[in-house]
């Protein structure tokens, strides 16, 4: 009977402790909203001197 009253009282105080579960969590307060920004032309636009860094070439990469 020992065994059987360890079992009761860790069952108990693992009840205690996680007996009950969180409250949920609706999905409206997981998620935010954020307006979407337009597009920065700038940010696309093509500059003729700052391509270079944009391509790997083993060459360059070596010195050649």
């Amino acid at each position: 009977m020992g065994s059987r009253e360890t079992l009761d009282s860790a069952a108990a105080a693992r009840h205690a402790r996680f007996g009950k579960l969180p409250e949920r969590i609706r999905y409206e307060d997981m998620v935010e909203e954020k307006a979407a920004t337009s597009k920065d032309p700038a940010r696309y636009a093509y500059d003729p001197e700052g391509s270079w860094m944009s391509f790997s070439c083993l060459a360059v990469d070596l010195g050649l």
